[in-house]
């Protein structure tokens, strides 16, 4: 769990590891500027989570779809956030950014969230996507979520993954479509 509020996607993956030119190797830099003793990440009930549990508007700041890679490649497969007042989970960007490349963000209000945090580093967690829950303890916790983006997490869909499910279709339609042409051309 991290439960700050306003984690800016420079506290993520900090801007002078962007010059990569491969896209992996990611997840040891997450949150490198800040990880000091006793991180929250770093505590031995938090090794091989696959859930974070953040804090509000996390993401926020700047677009980096890198920030998404070094959580992914971290071992998170999901993040759950607090919604409070007006404050969203996630910045737009971030959340754009995360269905792009297929990471899970949920959103709940303060009580369900606080459930989860009731329950503790360490506490089993199980997110059942289809049906839209969270299992934490005894508790059912249901969530919402934007059926395009669960239909291509569901379906291990990344941008790319999403346009060829229309290969057929594309073809089709360019296979008997007339091209432009530029009147007095």
């Amino acid at each position: 769990m991290l439960l700050e509020d306003n984690i800016d996607t420079d506290r993520i993956i900090p801007a002078r590891f962007l010059s990569r030119v491969s896209r992996s190797g990611y997840g040891e830099l997450l949150f490198s500027d800040v990880r000091k003793d006793d991180f929250p990440l770093d505590r031995p009930e938090a090794k091989g989570a696959s859930i974070l549990v953040v804090g509000t508007n996390f993401g926020c700041g700047s677009s980096r779809e890198h920030a998404v890679w070094a959580i992914q490649q971290a071992g998170y497969r999901a993040v759950i956030a607090l919604i409070k007042g007006y404050s969203p989970g996630y910045s737009d960007i971030f959340r754009q950014n995360a269905a792009n490349c297929g990471l899970l963000l949920i959103e709940l209000p303060e009580a369900d969230h606080a459930k989860l945090v009731k329950a503790g580093v360490g506490a089993t967690i199980t997110i059942d996507l289809p049906n839209q829950t969270i299992a934490v303890g005894p508790e059912s916790i249901h969530f919402e979520m934007n059926p395009t983006n669960k239909e291509a997490i569901v379906n291990g869909l990344d941008l790319i993954g999403t346009t060829l499910v229309y290969d057929d279709a594309i073809s089709n339609y360019e296979g008997h479509a007339k091209a432009f042409v530029t009147p007095g051309a």
